[in-house]
C-alpha cells in the first residue's frame, strides 16, 4: 500500500516538475502566435479599406464607420454583417475617410508636441491614449506594430501605457510622437521584460547598432536603424523628448540598476 502511495506521489512530482520546465517555452510560443495573429489582422484590415470608389469586395456602400453602422452594414465592432445581424467576415473593416481623418489628427497631434511637449510632461506621465481610436472605427486600440527581425520580435503597438495594454504588447507613450514619421519626431514605445508567460521587450538588449527595426502603420512601413543604447533611472526622461531635426523611434524596458529598476533605452534613427 505504501509503495503505491509513494509511486503516486513520485509521479505527481514528476508531472509537476515537467510542467514547471515546459511552461515558459510553451507559454512564450503561444504568446508569439497571439502577437503574430494581431499583426496579421492589422495587415488584413489594410487590404480591405473601403472608400467611395472601392468597396474592397465587401458590398458595403457606406463611406464611414458611423454611416455603415447606421445602415446596418457592419456591427458596432466594425465587422460586416448580413440582414440578420450575423457577421460575414472574421476581420473588421476600415474606411478610407476615417483613416484620412485619423491622419490629419495624428499630424496635428505631432505638430502640437513640437511646440508643447515639455509643458505636457510637467504634469507627469499618463497612461491614457494619445488619441481615442474608437472615434475612427478602430476598436482594438492598435495603432501600428513593431518588428525587429534580428531578435525575432513582432508586437502590436497599443496607444497608452496602461497595465492592460502592456500585458498584450508594446505601448505608445502619450506625449511622445505618434508613429507617422517626419523631422522633429520621437516615437517612444514601452514594453515589459520578464513578464510571466510572454516575451515582449526582453530581447531589445540584444539589438546592435546598425540593425533595423520597422514600424508598420496604417499609412505604410517606416524603417529605422539602431543608433544608441542607454541605461537610466526612471526619472531620467530625456530619451523621450523630441530632438530637433531628427526622426526617431525609442524603445525602452525595465532593467536592474543599483539594486533597483532602471530603464534600458534603444534609440533608432529613420533611414
Amino acid at each position: 500500500m505504501w509503495k503505491k502511495i509513494v509511486l503516486i506521489i513520485a509521479i505527481l512530482l514528476l508531472v509537476a516538475g515537467l510542467g514547471f520546465l515546459l511552461f515558459p517555452p510553451v507559454s512564450n510560443t503561444i504568446g508569439k502566435q497571439i502577437s503574430k495573429g494581431q499583426t496579421e489582422t492589422f495587415d488584413r484590415k489594410l487590404e480591405k479599406v473601403i472608400s467611395k470608389e472601392d468597396d474592397a469586395g465587401t458590398g458595403i456602400i457606406a463611406e464611414t464607420y458611423v454611416k455603415a453602422v447606421e445602415q446596418k452594414q457592419i456591427d458596432k465592432q466594425g465587422y460586416p454583417i448580413d440582414k440578420n445581424g450575423n457577421r460575414t467576415a472574421d476581420t473588421p473593416v476600415l474606411f478610407q475617410a476615417d483613416l484620412d481623418r485619423l491622419l490629419r489628427d495624428t499630424r496635428a497631434y505631432n505638430e502640437d508636441l513640437v511646440r508643447s511637449q515639455g509643458s505636457k510632461f510637467t504634469n507627469g506621465i499618463v497612461d491614457y491614449p494619445a488619441l481615442d481610436l474608437t472615434n475612427y472605427g478602430i476598436f482594438d486600440n492598435i495603432f501600428a506594430y513593431i518588428s525587429a527581425p534580428s531578435i525575432d520580435m513582432q508586437l502590436p503597438v497599443y496607444l497608452g501605457t496602461s497595465d492592460l495594454n502592456m500585458s498584450y504588447g508594446a505601448a505608445h507613450m502619450t506625449y511622445t510622437s505618434l508613429p507617422l514619421g517626419g523631422v522633429n519626431n520621437n516615437v517612444v514605445v514601452a514594453g515589459h521584460s520578464g513578464y510571466i508567460g510572454r516575451i515582449f521587450f526582453d530581447n531589445i538588449t540584444h539589438l546592435q547598432v546598425g540593425e533595423q527595426v520597422f514600424l508598420h502603420t496604417f499609412w505604410g512601413t517606416m524603417t529605422y536603424e539602431v543608433s544608441e543604447m542607454r541605461i537610466g533611472r526612471p526619472d531620467q526622461s530625456d530619451c523621450a523628448f523630441i530632438r530637433h531635426g531628427e526622426d526617431l523611434l525609442t524603445m525602452f524596458t525595465c532593467t536592474p540598476l543599483d539594486g533597483d529598476f532602471g530603464r534600458y533605452y534603444v534609440v533608432c534613427k529613420r533611414v
